[in-house]
């Protein structure tokens, strides 16, 4: 079984901030471009395996578009400041337009003013700009591309409501407090399980470690000899919560669900360590992110949000996901590719 998210929506925050951006410069066209098609892109950390492959798709588009493609990354994807430098060191080299995926939903904010006041293209994936931000700043953005986390959480609860029949007591684990998509996904899991015998117990903040996630899910294991399952707010602390509950004697019993869809953890459904994965495709979110810079060079207008693909991974389908990754095994659209072709 799998989901796509072609037809979901993005968050209406998200939406409103793009739609401001986009009224403010010009739709998305060209505007900004000068003219040398070169792109210019700021990511996450590289410490993660969801933004190395993302930025494996950010290159494989800028290759297969013949569009030059600058990539700089933050040190962590904690380096909230660093990122912030790299986009600003990134403003002055003239870049046509600018991909950006930020670690927070303000950090990048002054860079972004900056990029706009040059009339520069600015795409934000994965990762949305908090909008009343932007508005403040004046920091204007052509296009968001990226997971509806509600939705995505909402699948995964969805999922566990059929895992765990008889209900029970599920414990969720998040990324850095405070952090929205991990807040999103767990509010959007909670929705998911709203109306079943599932009992959503404290959230625990493993700042999106796996070492960290494994120590919490111990001691969440420690004090809840009962516990059913845990939602976990991505796939690399999923893992560690996996080793934890191996550890515990309770693999199968304990359900753990998480989203990202990373190779090691579509391996880990497969093999039964994780009872299903919500997974988002980086290398699609980076792919597209290249390819609408490109559709802006030719003065096409940009869609003002587009819904990354989202499929929930099982262990009945888990080796056809592993088969196609890190693209969907499902169909999805992509109106850049339609833009640009």
């Amino acid at each position: 079984m799998h989901v796509s998210s072609k037809t979901w929506l993005l968050p209406a925050a998200v939406a409103a901030a793009i739609t401001l951006a986009a009224c403010s410069s010009g739709g998305g066209g060209s505007s900004g471009a000068s003219g040398n098609g070169k792109v210019g892109v700021v990511i996450k950390g590289l410490d993660n395996p969801f933004f190395q492959t993302m930025e494996s798709g950010i290159k494989s588009a800028g290759k297969s578009a013949s569009v030059p493609v600058t990539i700089q990354a933050a040190n962590s994807i904690t380096d909230t400041t660093g990122q912030a430098d790299k986009l600003a060191a990134m403003a002055s080299q003239g870049y046509s337009c600018y991909v950006v995926n930020p670690i927070s939903g303000t950090n990048l904010i002054q860079g972004i003013a900056q990029l706009a006041a040059k009339k520069k293209t600015i795409v934000n994936i994965d990762s949305p700009v908090d909008p009343a931000a932007a508005k403040s700043a004046n920091a204007k953005l052509a296009s968001y591309i990226g997971t509806n986390n509600v939705d995505a959480g909402k699948l995964a609860g969805t999922q566990m409501v059929k895992l765990l029949p008889n209900g029970g007591t599920v414990v969720a684990i998040g990324g850095t407090s405070g952090d929205v998509t991990s807040a999103a996904r767990i509010t959007g899991f909670t929705q998911g399980v709203a109306g079943s015998s599932i009992k959503v117990g404290h959230t625990v903040a493993a700042d999106w470690d796996r070492q960290q996630a494994l120590t919490q899910a111990q001691t969440v294991l420690r004090a809840n000899p009962n516990l059913a399952g845990f939602f976990v707010a991505n796939d690399d602390m999923a893992l560690g919560v996996s080793r934890a509950v191996a550890a515990a004697g309770k693999t199968g019993k304990v359900k753990i669900i998480s989203v990202d869809g990373i190779k090691d953890a579509l391996t880990a459904v497969k093999n039964g360590q994780l009872s299903a994965v919500v997974a988002q495709y980086p290398y699609v979110i980076g792919q597209m992110g290249v390819e609408a810079c490109k559709a802006a060079e030719a003065g096409k207008t940009l869609p003002k949000s587009v819904a990354a693909p989202v499929e929930l991974v099982t262990q009945a389908d888990a080796a056809k996901a592993l088969a196609a990754t890190p693209r969907p095994f499902g169909t999805y659209a992509d109106p850049f590719a339609e833009l640009t072709k």
